[in-house]
C-alpha cells in the first residue's frame, strides 16, 4: 500500500501546477479501501466544474496508473 500512496502523491505533485495556474490547489488526505481522498482548495473549492475535474479527469488519470483505485473522494473543507 505504501507504493500506491507514493505513486498517488507523485501524481498529485504533477497535477498541482495545472491547478495552481487557475488559482486552485489539491491536497492528498489518504488512501483507504481503494479510494483516494483529496481536498481541492483555492479557486477549486467553489468551482462549478469540480465534480467533472474529479470524476472525468483525475479519476481517469489515476485509474490508468493504479488500476485498483475505485474512486476519488473530495473531502469538504
Amino acid at each position: 500500500m505504501e507504493n500506491i500512496e507514493n505513486k498517488i502523491k507523485e501524481m498529485i505533485d504533477n497535477i498541482r501546477p495545472y491547478l495552481n495556474m487557475d488559482g486552485g490547489d489539491i491536497e492528498y488526505i489518504k488512501y483507504e479501501d481503494n479510494y483516494v481522498y483529496i481536498k481541492l482548495t483555492g479557486a477549486c473549492t467553489n468551482c462549478l466544474l469540480q465534480d467533472n475535474t474529479i470524476n472525468d479527469n483525475l479519476f481517469q488519470m489515476f485509474k490508468e496508473e493504479i488500476p485498483e483505485i475505485k474512486g476519488i473522494i473530495n473531502v469538504p473543507l
